[in-house]
C-alpha cells in the first residue's frame, strides 16, 4: 500500500495470461517461502486491479485498514466456526454488541438493537445481496403463514403463484437476484424525475396488483442508488408498506456509512417504519470485506424460515443467544465483529466521521471542478461520494471519453446508462485519495 501510487490502475493483462506463470500440477516437495513471495509480484500483481489506488474511482469503494487487516489476522488465527453460541460464545456475543455500537452510531431506531431487550438485533451477512435474499425469505414465510390463517384451503403452491415484491428500477442487480432465489416475481417500479421511488407509485401498483388477486409481500427501498446514489422516499414508502403489512427492507449498502455523520441522517427518514436495514462497513467504513451490517426487528421470521435441528447442532443454552445461522444462508461463518471491533476502538467515531466527510468534499471537489468548465455537465445532483457527469453532446462522445481514460490505464471508471443516457461515474474510493 505505502508504493500503491506508482502501479497501473488496471493490468494490461488478456484473460488466461496466469496459466503459463504457473507449473502445470502442485509440486510434490514443499517449496522455500521465498520462492512463493518471489511469486507474488510475477505471478498475482501482475493481474491485480488495485481498488485501493488513489486513482481508482469505479464502483464503490471497498474498505481496508491497519485494524481492520490486524483483526481478520486474529480471525483466520483463532478459526472458529461460529455457527452457534456454544460453537464460539465470544464470536456470537461480540456480534450482538458490536451491531448495537453500530446502530447506534447510524441513530437507528432502539427496536432494531439487541439492547432494546426484545427479540431484535443484527447480524453480520457477507454481502449486502444476501440481506436482500434473507430478508425476501423472511417476508415470505411471514406473508404465507398470514394467508395460510385466512384461507387454510390454499396450498403453498397457490400462495406462492400469487405473491409479489417491489423496488425502484434503479435498485441493485441483486434484488432481482433476491426474487429469482426465492422463487417470487418482483416487479421494478418507474422512478420519479429525480430516480426516487415515491410513495403513490408503490401505493398504485400494490393497489393493481391486488384487484387482480396477487398478494403484496415484500418492498426494498434503496439508500444510495449503484448507478447514480439516489434516495428512495422512504418516509412515504414505510407509510404504504404499514397500512398493507408488509416487510419492508432497507438497501443502504453504500450509503448507510454516511449515516454516521448526522447531518446526513435525514436521508434515512421513516427508517423506523422499515423491518430490516442494511448497509456494508466493508465499503466505506474501512472494515475490509466481508463485513455486511443487517438489522432485523423481528428475526423470528427468518429463523422459522430457514430452522433446521439436527441432534448434532443443538446445545444446552438455546434460546438464551441468537444462534446465527439461523439468520444467514450458509451454515458457517467468520469471527467477523473482531473487525468492526478493532475499526471501531483504533478509529474512534470521531475519525471515521472525519473519513467519511473528507471522501464526500473530495466528490464536491471533482463536482465543482466540473461544473466550472462549460464542457461538462452533471447528470445527478451530488450528495455522497460520487459524482455522476458527462460531456455535452451524444452518448458515442462520452464512450469515447471513457475508451480513452481507462485505456491509459492511470485511472480506472465505469459507466452507467439511466434512461438512455450514458454518462461517467467517478467514486470517490481510496482512503489515500486527495486532492492533488
Amino acid at each position: 500500500l505505502e508504493n500503491i501510487r506508482d502501479r497501473q490502475v488496471v493490468p494490461s493483462v488478456k484473460p488466461g495470461y496466469l496459466r503459463p506463470l504457473v507449473p502445470e500440477q502442485a509440486p510434490q516437495q514443499p517449496e522455500p517461502w521465498t520462492a512463493v513471495m518471489a511469486d507474488i509480484e510475477r505471478v498475482v500483481m501482475s493481474g491485480v486491479t488495485h481498488w485501493h489506488s488513489p486513482r481508482f474511482h469505479a464502483y464503490f469503494p471497498t474498505a481496508n485498514s491497519y485494524p481492520a487487516i490486524v483483526a481478520d489476522m486474529l480471525s483466520g488465527a483463532i478459526a472458529c466456526i461460529g455457527f452457534t453460541w456454544i460453537a464460539s460464545p465470544a464470536c456470537t456475543e461480540l456480534e450482538v454488541v458490536m451491531l448495537d455500537w453500530l446502530g447506534q452510531m447510524l441513530g437507528l431506531p432502539e427496536e432494531f438493537l439487541a439492547r432494546s431487550g426484545g427479540e431484535a438485533g443484527g447480524v453480520i451477512q457477507g454481502t449486502a445481496s444476501e440481506a436482500t435474499l434473507v430478508a425476501l425469505l423472511g417476508a415470505k414465510s411471514r406473508m404465507m403463514q398470514r394467508v395460510k390463517e385466512q384461507h387454510p384451503e390454499w396450498s403453498d403452491t397457490d400462495i406462492l403463484s400469487k405473491l409479489v415484491g417491489y423496488c425502484n428500477k434503479q435498485a441493485h442487480s441483486s434484488v432481482e437476484r433476491a426474487g429469482l432465489l426465492g422463487g417470487v416475481r418482483l416487479k421494478s417500479l418507474q422512478p420519479d424525475g429525480q430516480r426516487r421511488l415515491r410513495g403513490d407509485t408503490l401505493r398504485d401498483a400494490i393497489d393493481e396488483d391486488i384487484r387482480n388477486g396477487l398478494i403484496p409481500f415484500y418492498v426494498v427501498a434503496t439508500l444510495g442508488t449503484t448507478s447514480s446514489c439516489t434516495f428512495d422516499a422512504l418516509d412515504e414508502i414505510g407509510d404504504v408498506c404499514l397500512s398493507h403489512g408488509i416487510w419492508l427492507h432497507v438497501d443502504a449498502a453504500y450509503a448507510g456509512s454516511a449515516f454516521i455523520c448526522p447531518e446526513y441522517r435525514y436521508l434515512m427518514k421513516g427508517v423506523e417504519k422499515a423491518d430490516s436495514f442494511n448497509f456494508n462497513p466493508h465499503k466505506w467504513m474501512l472494515v475490509n470485506f466481508d463485513c455486511s451490517a443487517m438489522w432485523l426487528k423481528q428475526p423470528r421470521w427468518i429463523v422459522d424460515a430457514f430452522n433446521v435441528d439436527p441432534l448434532y447442532l443443538k446445545h444446552d443454552q438455546q434460546g438464551s443467544a441468537p444462534d446465527y445461522r439461523h439468520w444467514q444462508i450458509p451454515l458457517g461463518r467468520r469471527f467477523r465483529a473482531l473487525k468492526l471491533w478493532f475499526v471501531l476502538r483504533l478509529y474512534g467515531v470521531e475519525n471515521l466521521q472525519k473519513h467519511i466527510r473528507k471522501q464526500i468534499a473530495l466528490a464536491h471537489l471533482f463536482e465543482k471542478l466540473c461544473t466550472s468548465d462549460d464542457r461538462f455537465e452533471l447528470f445527478e445532483e451530488v450528495t455522497m461520494g460520487l459524482v455522476c457527469f458527462k460531456l455535452k453532446g451524444s452518448n458515442e462522445i462520452n464512450e469515447e471519453l471513457l475508451r480513452r481514460i481507462n485505456g491509459r490505464g492511470k485511472i480506472h471508471l465505469v459507466p452507467s446508462k439511466i434512461d438512455d443516457v450514458y454518462f461517467l461515474r467517478l467514486a470517490i474510493c481510496s482512503r489515500f485519495s486527495e486532492e492533488s
